[in-house]
């Protein structure tokens, strides 16, 4: 019998969730471990995921983050702020209707606009419809205004941005939140497309946490790992 291919698709996105005991979900809480640890300096409870180019696995890794984050007993809230090529309510399989913009925009209350996932204490909040001006959403009083209330209910924001060399939107993002995660694809992200999202987030005032080593092939066996690199 063939297993449906969204359910597939969605189980291997989600690995943190259906198959906590994956040698890639350990990964993952390595990175939590990595994230708590560097919480010395103070609370981590904004994090942004962003990477410099597109399909570089921010997405997947922003929501196995949260995942992991939830499993540990923390309220966790998922924002798609990729209000250009959202992803979110594919991986998680849920409505779009409303989100992050018509909350924004005042066409929907926090209430409406938040949804409850499957995974125990994270809660969803999708992208919404995609504006005509996602910059000055982002960079609005109303955003700022809506961060400081979420985290009057949540422990934890995790937030998932477009790619810092395609748009503004991730700096704006990264002056917003206490930290942030950088994922680059072995094989795929160039050196120097890397090192210039590090300068732009840098001169954006982000905190840079540290860098996620996605999909590097460790031998035939053992499959794709996914790495952690602290911000040395």
């Amino acid at each position: 019998m063939k297993r449906n291919k969204k359910i597939v698709s969605k189980q291997r996105s989600l690995v943190a969730f259906y198959n906590p005991k994956s040698t890639t979900a350990e990964q993952y809480r390595t990175i939590r471990t990595n994230i708590d640890f560097s919480q010395v300096s103070g609370d981590l409870k904004t994090i942004m995921v962003s990477s410099s180019g597109p399909g570089e696995g921010k997405s997947t890794t922003a929501a196995n983050i949260a995942i992991v984050m939830a499993q540990q007993g923390k309220n966790v809230l998922l924002i798609d702020a990729d209000l250009r090529k959202p992803t979110m309510h594919y991986t998680f399989r849920v409505g779009n209707i409303d989100g992050l913009t018509t909350l924004l925009t005042k066409k929907a209350t926090f209430d409406e606009a938040v949804q409850k996932t499957e995974v125990d204490n994270l809660y969803l909040l999708t992208s919404g419809p995609i504006p005509p001006n996602p910059a000055e959403l982002l960079s609005s009083a109303a955003m700022s205004s809506f961060l400081k209330h979420a985290l009057t209910l949540f422990d934890t924001v995790i937030i998932d941005t477009p790619p810092v060399l395609a748009v503004t939107d991730a700096q704006i993002l990264a002056s917003l939140c206490d930290g942030t995660v950088l994922v680059v694809r072995s094989r795929t992200t160039e050196k120097e497309a890397a090192i210039k999202a590090k300068e732009l987030l840098l001169k954006a005032k982000a905190k840079i946490l540290g860098v996620v080593l996605n999909a590097k092939p460790v031998n035939k066996s053992d499959g794709y790992y996914y790495y952690y690199y602290g911000n040395d």
